[in-house]
């Protein structure tokens, strides 16, 4: 019976064994669920954290767009109520030459006139410096787009559609109409 024994104690020491095993793999496998757990939750934690500094640039952007938006605006009222600023610093010294004239009793017309010539030259001056253009459009073709035909005339020294006076001259700002000029245009003799 010894051999018996010896198997049965072969067999035990299996069972062992094979229990062993078993509760090393059951402890293994609870050891990874284990960190899995712990994974899920600092997973989460992460996740939160990065949704919360997503929320935080989001509120910033929306912030920054709003002062930019804020900026823009205050840029253009000030467009609005200054951009005539420089214009109107051109304009004060032709009206203090204005004034300058005025104030002259003893002057002459000749004196007069060349004030006044003066003058107008340092508004024309001050008109081309910001883009007003003069039309006068004597002797070119008429041009509804620039021109406003006062009159028509007869006559055999022009094409007809010609300007042959002008009444009022016309400007431009920039390229752009501002005020058509004014014209007396030819006709064919009848």
């Amino acid at each position: 019976m010894p051999e018996h024994s010896e198997s049965q104690h072969e067999s035990q020491s299996d069972q062992e064994d094979i229990d062993a095993a078993m509760d090393e793999a059951a402890q293994k496998e609870a050891t990874e669920q284990e960190p899995e757990e712990v994974d899920l939750g600092e997973a989460l934690a992460q996740a939160q954290q990065k949704a919360e500094d997503n929320w935080q640039l989001y509120m910033r952007s929306q912030a920054e767009m709003e002062n930019i938006k804020r900026r823009a605006e205050k840029n253009v009222e000030n467009a609005h109520k200054f951009g005539l600023e420089k214009f109107g610093m051109e304009l004060l010294a032709v009206k203090d030459s204005l004034e300058l004239g005025l104030s002259v009793e003893d002057a002459d017309a000749a004196k007069l006139k060349e004030g006044t010539e003066l003058t107008l030259k340092m508004l024309t001056q001050a008109l081309e410096k910001f883009s007003i253009m003069e039309v006068n459009p004597v002797g070119e073709a008429f041009d509804p787009n620039l021109h406003q035909a006062m009159s028509m005339q007869e006559s055999a020294e022009h094409k007809p559609n010609t300007v042959i006076a002008v009444m009022q001259k016309g400007y431009l700002l920039n390229d752009r109409l501002l005020r058509p000029a004014m014209v007396m245009v030819s006709k064919a003799p009848a």
